[in-house]
């Protein structure tokens, strides 16, 4: 989106260097994405806005979508592998080639509403992949977990009132996209919290508030908008989890979806822009779904 774009290319290859340097690449199978279908990104996105992306695909340069989020003329391929790698990983789990994946992917997506790109993202990867669960391979109960500093709006736009899923988020509140705080779906389990909140009052909140209504809903699947800009040393916000904070969320999700009787979990990057405790945090967060 520009050399001056926090959603920059290098945040990939610092989550490969790093991934690397600790010995965990070694024992990850490692494919390369696929591009979504039209099938696929028709049940989640409105035509119309799926094609006014084409139509304002830039031959060179950049193309406003939002002050925020740009296209260049490589932005809908980059756009469609995203997707297309959260679409090939609920196949890989559901299928049962992997028990759990991790999709390094940008553009994120869970800011992409229906009709409308936001926040960096086109596409909404997560949500893609939840309907592919459910109406190609038939599931009954999913969950989506998001833990991005901020509000996944077009994620909770898109599933809100579908009883076949369970969202759960928390993200720093009032702040961009300020929304999710007030009434919502009875499948919506929001909770905002305040600057400066760290693992001392997240993990809590994860216990009394998302653990008891996951086990409830039983998922078949576990989808992760892994966003990682809540880390301390990370000034897209300003909470204060660490490391180990997304390792027990993780690991808390792994129990949730053993009980469940299985292991399934896919989950996808959204956040995260300093580039040393991004590495960090998919590594611990990786570790615990290994």
């Amino acid at each position: 989106m520009g050399r001056w774009h926090p959603e920059c290319p290098e945040r990939l290859d610092a989550i490969a260097d790093h991934l690397l340097a600790i010995g965990l690449r070694d024992v990850l199978i490692e494919r390369d994405a696929p591009n979504v279908t039209p099938e696929q990104l028709a049940r989640a996105h409105d035509p119309v806005y799926l094609a006014e992306l084409q139509r304002r695909l830039p031959e060179s340069g950049y193309a406003e979508m939002d002050p925020d989020t740009l296209m260049n003329p490589h932005s809908l391929e980059a756009a469609s592998r995203a997707a297309g790698a959260a679409v090939a990983a609920v196949d890989a789990v559901l299928e049962g080639e992997a028990d759990a994946a991790f999709c390094s992917v940008r553009p994120p997506g869970h800011h992409a509403e229906r009709g409308r790109a936001m926040g960096f993202c086109l596409y909404n990867n997560v949500v893609v992949a939840a309907l592919h669960a459910l109406e190609h391979h038939g599931l009954r109960r999913i969950a989506v977990v998001d833990f991005d500093v901020h509000h996944g709006n077009g994620t909770e736009q898109m599933l809100a009132g579908d009883p076949r899923v369970l969202m759960c988020s928390f993200f720093q509140h009032p702040f961009y996209p300020y929304s999710g705080a007030g009434p919502h779906a009875p499948n919506m389990a929001n909770l905002p919290v305040e600057a400066y909140a760290d693992g001392a009052v997240i993990r809590p909140l994860v216990e009394q508030h998302w653990l008891p209504r996951l086990r409830g809903h039983r998922p078949e699947l576990i989808l992760i908008s892994a966003g990682f800009d809540a880390h301390r040393d990370d000034d897209m916000g300003q909470l204060g989890l660490v490391e180990d904070d997304y390792a027990w969320i993780t690991r808390q999700l792994r129990v949730v979806a053993q009980e469940a009787g299985h292991d399934r979990i896919v989950s996808c990057l959204e956040g995260g822009y300093d580039l040393p405790s991004l590495a960090r945090s998919v590594a611990a967060h990786v570790r615990e779904l290994l």
